[in-house]
């Protein structure tokens, strides 16, 4: 018996597509190891670029010559994340980051949790089990605020609000009802994914430093437009 439910889980598994998203600005050079890092057995690779002006998509290209290029003008992670889940084709579908801070060795923990019955799958860095070598304690501290007002407002207990590895069933993207461009779309998801009902889970990630470049993330402006975000979520009527 046990076997035999082992050998559907698998068939389960094999039968699922996965689709990896992956938004860019001049990461031409923490590309090898994005792309590198990624297993076999993903179906599609697609590389929303917001009009970089390095060699980012030459180099997607030499690397995985099958990867998609989607190409977006306005300008923030959000638009990126919402024109590459829509996209997307894939069962599962899995957004990472550009700059090498997050292992696509992970990506089996995001596609298993969706096939056992989640329908959206939070990358934490605070969960038992994983780490950070790049958070700060001023955005550690930023996190847990943000985690805690989450947990007031809307009463879903993240662990951490503000990771952007996450993972969503296909058929459950629009519920996500992603209408905001910047960095503070991670956190928006998040709640959106509650508030439509969605079964959610968390799986525990560890974050590398940046490999090359700096981040466009500014922690103090940033930071003040996902409280705001939060709380116009709260304010704001919600048709699920």
């Amino acid at each position: 018996m046990v076997r035999s439910v082992t050998e559907m889980n698998e068939k389960v598994v094999a039968a699922t597509t996965v689709s990896v998203i992956i938004p860019t600005l001049n990461e031409a050079g923490n590309l090898p190891y994005v792309l590198n890092s990624l297993p076999k057995w993903v179906d599609e690779i697609i590389l929303v670029d917001g009009r970089s002006k390095d060699d980012t998509e030459r180099v997607a290209k030499v690397l995985a010559p099958s990867i998609r290029i989607v190409r977006v003008t306005t300008p923030g992670k959000g638009a990126a994340l919402k024109a590459g889940l829509s996209a997307a084709t894939g069962h599962v579908r899995i957004t990472i980051d550009a700059d090498g801070s997050m292992d696509g060795g992970e990506l089996a923990a995001f596609r298993d949790a969706i096939v056992n019955g989640a329908q959206y799958v939070k990358g934490s860095r605070f969960a038992a089990g994983a780490g950070s070598a790049d958070i700060t304690p001023f955005r550690r501290f930023g996190d847990w605020g943000i985690c805690m007002l989450i947990n007031v407002l809307f009463g879903h207990k993240y662990s951490d609000a503000t990771y952007g590895y996450f993972a969503v069933r296909g058929d459950c993207v629009d519920a996500l009802r992603i209408d905001s461009d910047g960095f503070e779309v991670e956190t928006l998801v998040g709640i959106r994914a509650q508030r439509a009902g969605l079964r959610i889970a968390e799986v525990p990630c560890f974050e590398a430093a940046r490999i090359h470049g700096t981040s466009n993330l500014s922690v103090v402006r940033d930071g003040f437009r996902i409280a705001r975000t939060i709380v116009s979520e709260r304010l704001r009527g919600y048709d699920a």
